[in-house]
């Protein structure tokens, strides 16, 4: 005859514990803290260095683009001032003037008959005369 075997069967028990551990407070040793306090202080001072590098580098990257583009406008400026100079000389041409007097205002030159002279009264001066440019600076 055949014996069976009998498997006996565990049984696993499982207890839940309540533990309160808010009253516990870990002592950190005053040389370790005064040690962490200086590594931190270091850091933030190394780390204040490299925003204040970091901060110089970029402004002088922005200064030299804001740079660049004040010497394109001096540039423009220069090439508009010598243009509105060679049209101020053109503009004052007597040659021009003359044209313009001819052409579009039909003047003629007087004939010898239509002008007189006159003859300074006896007595008269002539007061200093200077001329003026209205435009220029003094």
């Amino acid at each position: 005859m055949a014996r069976k075997k009998r498997t006996a069967a565990m049984l696993e028990f499982q207890t839940v514990k309540r533990i309160d551990n808010s009253r516990l407070v870990r002592h950190v040793e005053p040389v370790k803290m005064r040690n962490y306090y200086r590594t931190v202080g270091l850091g933030g001072i190394v780390a204040a260095f490299f925003m204040l590098y970091i901060y110089q580098h970029f402004r002088c990257i922005d200064l030299s683009f804001q740079l660049e583009d004040v010497r394109g406008r001096q540039t423009e400026a220069a090439a508009l001032n010598s243009s509105l100079k060679l049209e101020i000389a053109s503009l004052r041409n007597p040659m021009r003037i003359d044209v313009i007097a001819r052409r579009q205002l039909g003047l003629t030159e007087p004939l010898p008959t239509q002008m007189q002279e006159y003859d300074a009264p006896s007595g008269a001066e002539v007061a200093a005369a200077r001329y003026v440019h209205p435009n220029r600076a003094q």
